[in-house]
């Protein structure tokens, strides 16, 4: 059972006044010194914290005080140590992105939830699609790619119409937005293993950002994403309300 609890609150005026009783009710250590992290925020803050804390093997319990709250649990000020006794840890890996930018500079970050290609024109992307490799698509003419891990299939992913995945599953969604060339493509499946590589075709003329969970490279010639087994997150959910349980209800809402 956890006993020293490390909390971290997003900016917005709601998570800030929802931290202070939990302080006072629970107290308080530096992250470095604590079993368990309690986040409160939204789902963007608790990629953020995830990214944050990745160096430290401790779990995260996430609080909803934001809008979806996906990845969280409800907030409530009581009870919470006898419901981080019996939440049930999820370990995830995250996606590496190495974005070559046109200037000759090299970007790297970790994505949670997905690694994204957005045009940064007025005109329609076009990307070659190597995998492993080996070249799969020669020319996709789109708004943008993205490669999205299970766990973050319900988000940007499933809003660009690409499949859910359950979390156990060891492939990777490869979702294309408003495809014009090849028109009926509707992306892939990939093994968890594969090595995706992202070509900008006339990168001058049709100019790509690239995203690895809203940290952007801008103006790239190629990505290359795979991913980061040594890198791990824990994610602690209320029982019954873990991610294989929410991604399941997503698809019957």
């Amino acid at each position: 059972m956890p006993k020293k609890i490390a909390f971290m609150a997003s900016k917005s005026p709601l998570a800030q006044e929802a931290m202070a009783p939990l302080i006072d009710r629970y107290g308080d250590v530096p992250v470095e010194q604590a079993d368990v992290i309690v986040a409160l925020g939204g789902d963007g803050f608790m990629l953020e914290a995830l990214h944050g804390t990745q160096d430290i093997d401790c779990p995260v319990y996430g609080m909803n005080r934001g809008t979806v709250g996906f990845l969280m649990n409800e907030y409530a000020v009581d009870g919470l140590m006898d419901r981080l006794k019996v939440a049930e840890d999820t370990v995830i890996h995250p996606l590496r992105m190495e974005a070559h930018c046109e200037s000759g500079e090299k970007f790297e970050a970790l994505a949670i939830n997905e690694v994204s290609l957005i045009r940064a024109g007025p005109q329609a992307a076009k990307l070659r699609i190597i995998v492993d490799g080996r070249e799969r698509l020669a020319n996709l003419t789109c708004d943008g790619a993205l490669l999205s891990t299970p766990a973050g299939s319900t988000a940007y992913n499933y809003s660009a119409h690409g499949p859910i995945l359950p979390i156990t599953a060891d492939i990777l969604a490869l979702t294309a937005m408003s495809a014009f060339r090849p028109r009926r493509w509707r992306g892939a499946l990939l093994p968890m293993g594969a090595r995706v590589r992202f070509e900008v075709l006339e990168a001058d003329k049709r100019p790509v950002t690239a995203s690895a969970d809203s940290r952007d490279a801008k103006r790239i010639s190629a990505v290359d994403i795979y991913r980061a087994p040594e890198v791990h997150h824990r994610i602690l959910f209320d029982p019954g309300h873990g991610l294989e349980e929410r991604l399941i209800r997503e698809q019957f809402v």
